[in-house]
């Protein structure tokens, strides 16, 4: 059974750091892309930043220059280190494996449960 599990988030003020996790069980973890989504409240998710098996990695737009995506194949965990954060950085977090290209919509697997992530002062 696959199992996507989120941590890492919190509170934070703008222009501050976190650094999110996402481990997954159950399934090939090395050899796929893997992406970080948010979604905001009252907003649909989106793609935030992808990593191939190479370790490739693509952002948007919005994120670009902030946040950095990593991944350590061994323990299955893909990370997104998030600095200079925003306000309009507050979402709940997610990772999944997108199908087809890197920023697809559509995922793999089932969403895990998130990690919220709020920027405010």
């Amino acid at each position: 059974q696959v199992q996507l599990v989120e941590s890492g988030g919190g509170l934070v003020q703008p222009g501050g750091s976190l650094r999110l996790s996402c481990t997954a069980s159950g399934i090939v973890f090395s050899s796929a892309v893997w992406s970080w989504y948010r979604q905001a409240p009252g907003k649909q998710r989106e793609w935030v930043a992808a990593i191939s098996s190479g370790g490739s990695t693509k952002y948007a737009d919005s994120v670009k220059g902030r946040f950095t995506i990593s991944r350590d194949n061994g323990k299955n965990t893909v990370y997104l280190q998030m600095n200079n954060l925003k306000p309009e950085d507050t979402a709940v977090y997610y990772c999944n494996r997108p199908q087809g290209a890197w920023n697809s919509a559509k995922t793999v697997y089932a969403w895990g449960q998130g990690t919220p992530v709020t920027v405010s002062s």
